[in-house]
């Protein structure tokens, strides 16, 4: 017989082994709980969506600044709020403006607030949209201080 399908053979078995004990290992290692992310003020603090609601978020760059809308969008679900959407928007803005889509007040403030003290919001109901809430970030909104992503 020759030796390369024995070869073969045996690379296939150290390598289904191999795999099998670094998913015993993964399973079995325990989860670790990520610290509060700073929010825009500089305080830190619980996520601000409430437990059981999905409130579904747009978050749209009005300023010339590139990746303002995906800083915004990590800031946000890590509050807990759901963003489905994000891009850019025109006309620029100044300060961030947070549209109350669909009639809850309290959870436009709760995005605001996780934005910072220079978010301020305003009610614009929307029923065509599938949105609860839309954020307009201005060029006055500084992302804060995030780890570089590995």
């Amino acid at each position: 017989m020759k030796r390369g399908p024995l070869v073969l053979i045996a690379v296939l078995g150290f390598v289904v082994v191999g795999a099998g004990a670094y998913v015993i290992e993964w399973r079995q290692r325990p989860t670790v709980a990520h610290a509060p992310t700073a929010t825009g003020a500089g305080t830190t603090s619980a996520p601000n969506a409430p437990r059981g609601v999905r409130i579904r978020v747009a978050v749209l760059n009005t300023t010339h600044t590139r990746g303002l809308a995906r800083r915004a969008t990590r800031v946000l679900r890590d509050q807990g709020f759901d963003v489905v959407e994000m891009g850019t928007a025109s006309p620029l803005r100044d300060t961030t403006l947070v549209l109350d889509r669909s009639g809850h007040p309290a959870w436009a403030a709760a995005v605001a607030k996780s934005l910072g003290a220079a978010a301020r919001t305003e009610a614009r109901p929307d029923s065509s949209r599938y949105l609860d809430i839309t954020v307009l970030l201005g060029s006055s909104w500084h992302p804060p201080a995030q780890p570089l992503d590995p």
